[in-house]
C-alpha cells in the first residue's frame, strides 16, 4: 500500500468520525452539534461537518450543551430588514440596529431590536441570507433569553449588546458603572467645536416626562433635590464641510462615552453649540415653528454607534470589539457633504 492510500484512508470528513465515536447518534443530530460548535478537534471547533479530519477519534472530543459562540461572520447574520446579529453565544449577544426600531420595547407589544433577537431564537425568524449555512438556528440556542442592558436612542443606529442569562447581565451592568465598557459613535452635527479634541463634562437633569435632558451648571447641581447625574463624553474632530450658500459648517466628530446617560451625546453637543443634524428633539432648527430656511435635510438624528468593546462577562480579561459600518443613510449625508453636493442636502428658501 503506498503512503497516498494509507493517507487517503485516515482522512474522512468529521461527521463520519463523530458519528463512528456515537454510533448511536442521530445523523442530523451529530450535524447540528458541529454547526452549534460543540465539536472540537485538537482543542479547536470544527463547524463545517464535511471538513476533512485524519484520524481524530483522541482528540475530537464533543463539548457540553452550553451554546458556544455561533459563527455570524463578519457582517453578521441579518435576522431582520434592521436588526444584524454579529454575536451570540450563552452569555452575550451583540447586535447592528437599524435607525427608527427601538432598542428594547416601552411597551410590550412594541417592535424591538429585543424582541426580534428573542423571536430569532424562539425559531420563529431565520436569518435572510440564503447562504448563511445553518441559517436555522441549532436547537442548542433556543434556551437562551435576551435581557436588556444599555440601549440606542430609537433613532440612533448601530452596535449595542444584551444579555443571555441574569449573571452574565449584572457583570455587563457592572462594566457600564466602572466605565470599562468602551462605546465609540460617530456624529455629524451643525457648527465648528474649538478644538479638534476636547471634553464635555456637564450636569444633566431629565425632564418629568423623560423626554428630553437639560444641561444645568454645577451649582445648581449641587443645590437641586431632583436627581441630576454627570455626563462625560470625549470628542475627536474627523472632517469638516462647509455648507452651501454660506450657511456655515457641518463636522464629523467620533465620540467615546464615558457615562451613558439617556440623550447624554444629543443633549450636550446641543449646549455646546453643536447640535446633530437632524435632532427634532435639540436642534431648534427643527423645531415645529422653525422655519426651513437653510435646514440640513436629513430624517434623523445623525448618530451612529460605532464600536463597542467589552469584556466577555464569562471569561475575565477576555476583551471582544465589535465594529458597525455606517448605515447607507449615513453614508449618502456623508457623500453629498463631501463632494459639494449640498443641493441635495440643505433645504433653502430658493430650493
Amino acid at each position: 500500500m503506498t503512503t497516498e492510500d494509507s493517507t487517503d484512508k485516515t482522512t474522512r470528513p468529521l461527521l463520519e468520525w463523530l458519528l463512528e465515536k456515537y454510533p448511536d447518534t442521530p445523523k442530523k443530530r451529530a450535524k447540528q452539534w458541529i454547526t452549534a460548535g460543540r465539536v472540537s478537534v485538537n482543542g479547536v471547533v470544527i463547524r463545517r461537518p464535511n471538513q476533512p479530519i485524519s484520524d481524530p477519534p483522541v482528540t475530537l472530543v464533543l463539548l457540553d450543551r452550553r451554546a458556544t459562540a455561533l459563527d455570524c461572520g463578519p457582517a453578521g447574520w441579518q435576522i431582520h430588514p434592521r436588526v444584524n446579529l454579529l454575536y451570540l453565544d450563552a452569555a452575550l449577544a451583540v447586535v447592528n440596529k437599524g435607525p427608527g426600531l427601538l432598542s428594547v420595547p416601552a411597551e410590550p407589544d412594541d417592535l424591538s431590536a429585543l424582541g426580534i433577537l428573542a423571536d430569532f431564537l424562539a425559531g420563529k425568524l431565520r436569518a435572510r441570507d440564503r447562504g448563511i449555512a445553518g441559517r436555522s438556528l441549532p436547537p442548542v440556542y433556543r434556551r437562551l433569553e435576551p435581557l436588556p442592558v444599555h440601549r440606542l436612542d430609537q433613532y440612533t443606529s448601530g452596535v449595542f449588546c444584551m444579555a443571555m442569562n441574569a449573571a452574565a447581565r449584572e457583570k455587563l451592568i457592572d462594566q457600564l458603572k466602572a466605565h470599562t465598557m468602551q462605546r465609540e459613535y460617530v456624529a455629524y452635527v451643525e457648527g465648528r467645536p474649538p478644538q479638534p479634541k476636547g471634553t464635555w463634562r456637564n450636569w444633566l437633569k431629565l425632564r418629568d416626562d423623560e423626554l428630553r435632558q437639560f444641561v444645568i451648571s454645577a451649582a445648581e447641581a449641587r443645590t437641586t433635590k431632583d436627581e441630576v447625574m454627570e455626563a462625560i463624553t470625549h470628542y475627536d474632530v474627523i472632517a469638516e464641510f462647509p455648507l452651501a450658500r454660506g450657511a456655515g459648517v457641518a463636522t464629523k466628530l467620533r465620540l467615546r462615552l464615558e457615562t451613558g446617560r439617556k440623550h447624554q451625546i444629543r443633549a450636550q453637543a446641543a449646549y455646546a453649540g453643536l447640535p446633530l443634524v437632524g435632532d427634532r428633539t435639540y436642534h431648534p432648527k427643527y423645531h415645529g415653528d422653525a422655519p426651513t430656511a437653510r435646514r440640513i435635510d436629513f430624517p434623523r438624528q445623525a448618530l451612529h454607534a460605532e464600536v463597542l468593546s467589552l469584556e466577555h462577562p464569562d471569561k475575565p480579561g477576555s476583551r471582544m470589539t465589535w465594529t458597525a459600518a455606517l448605515p447607507r443613510d449615513l453614508q449618502q449625508l456623508d457623500a453629498a457633504l463631501r463632494g459639494g453636493g449640498l443641493a441635495r442636502v440643505i433645504r433653502s428658501s430658493g430650493s
